[in-house]
């Protein structure tokens, strides 16, 4: 039998309304299924800026059903450019043109986080089925037979069937289901900025994804919006020891150290502006975050470092996972709970440390790392690519 609203009257509750949160959202009202979305800031939005969609992210929005209306506001990208930032050479390009859809079934795009977040919130706020409520603290759980308490932070506990958490890197749901304590701080400080497309300088506008890869450094840009903006993200290792999130900071101390790229690549920080920092952080990756009817999702379950560009694609991938297990094991909710863990414990793992792994090798190394990375990536042809990614972004 089948999960639907009459075998349990109780709705499906959901601690956070970021991306993931509003994705599982979103398919359980495909299903029929009501839930109650909880957030803790006063009004749903995304923060932050350009985010990239790979194919495995694009088969998940067709399965919520909001596939046209993200291909819609997406900018689709001619390649994925790697340059080398000491020496301004052109290191590889990955064509994302017909063949490559062809291969994956899907595009590869580019997108703001906020364009995104709005299409999964409009189909929210239209369906009768999701409660959303927002300046809602969560602060743990109970569990009792057939049910299980959202705690809340000077409000009355909310009753529903299961529990998702889903409130990103410092989930309170976490804390009580895992005790892993802080997350790890990699002490890597990204600076992101968009401006608009006039300011960027002429040469670089290219409609790519590039990466300029320096020692210890790297630069990211790509046009949005339709290519009224470009997206700027420079990361440096700063070895900071504390997590920063969204400070403002000057453009001075976002080029600080990074006098030993090529000049190309240094103007581009210094047209940027309003730049502010992030200190990048993961977790170690966890076999287990299921407990009885309460599960974690997305950074949740398995926050990951920037490199894969793969952050909110695995958020999206656990919100599909997760309506089609509660929909096939009927009311047997905890057996649906633990089938959706094993589906994506050890997927999420290997895209966690390979995160790790891509930013020493691939975007950060100097001397001989760096000559063996271009040696290897310059003779890689695009089959041989394709052939390399399918297990990331094929259909799963």
């Amino acid at each position: 039998m089948k999960y639907t609203q009459k075998t349990s009257t109780l709705p499906v509750l959901i601690a956070g309304g970021g991306i993931g949160g509003l994705a599982v959202a979103c398919g359980l009202a495909r299903k029929g299924i009501k839930s109650v979305v909880v957030e803790q800031a006063p009004k749903l939005g995304e923060i932050g800026a350009g985010i990239q969609i790979a194919p495995n992210a694009f088969h998940c929005f067709d399965y919520l059903g909001v596939g046209d209306e993200l291909r819609a506001k997406a900018v689709y990208i001619d390649c994925l450019r790697l340059m080398d930032a000491e020496t301004a050479e052109n290191i590889a390009s990955i064509p994302l043109d017909e063949p490559f859809r062809k291969y994956f079934r899907n595009p590869y795009a580019v997108v703001h986080r906020a364009d995104l977040h709005s299409v999964l919130l409009k189909v929210c706020e239209d369906s009768p089925l999701v409660d959303l409520r927002t300046d809602t603290t969560v602060t743990g759980y109970e569990q009792k037979d057939t049910e299980v308490l959202l705690l809340l932070e000077r409000k009355e506990p909310i009753k529903g069937n299961i529990l998702i958490g889903a409130e990103g890197l410092r989930s309170p749901i976490r804390r009580q289901l895992v005790n892993d304590g802080e997350p790890c701080v990699s002490g890597h400080t990204t600076y992101r900025s968009v401006i608009p497309t006039e300011r960027m300088p002429s040469d670089l506008r290219w409609n790519a994804a590039t990466l300029w890869a320096g020692p210890k450094c790297h630069i990211v840009h790509y046009p949005l919006k339709g290519w009224k903006v470009f997206n700027l993200v420079v990361t440096y290792h700063r070895d900071v020891k504390e997590a920063i999130s969204g400070q403002p900071v000057s453009v001075e101390e976002v080029v600080q150290g990074f006098e030993h790229i090529h000049p190309r690549a240094r103007k581009i920080i210094e047209h940027g502006d309003n730049w502010k920092l992030w200190v990048l952080c993961d977790r170690e990756p966890i076999m287990d975050w299921v407990d009885g009817r309460v599960a974690l999702l997305g950074d949740a379950a398995h926050p990951m470092l920037q490199y894969f560009a793969q952050g909110a694609c695995m958020a999206l991938e656990d919100a599909v996972a997760l309506t089609h297990c509660l929909e096939n094991f009927g009311d047997d909710v905890e057996n649906a709970l633990l089938h959706y863990q094993n589906m994506r414990n050890v997927r999420t793992a290997r895209v966690q440390m390979d995160s790790r792994l891509i930013g020493e090798y691939i975007y950060h190394p100097s001397g001989a790392k760096a000559a063996v990375r271009n040696h290897i990536m310059k003779g890689l042809t695009p089959d041989q690519w394709y052939s390399r990614l399918s297990w990331l972004y094929g259909s799963n």
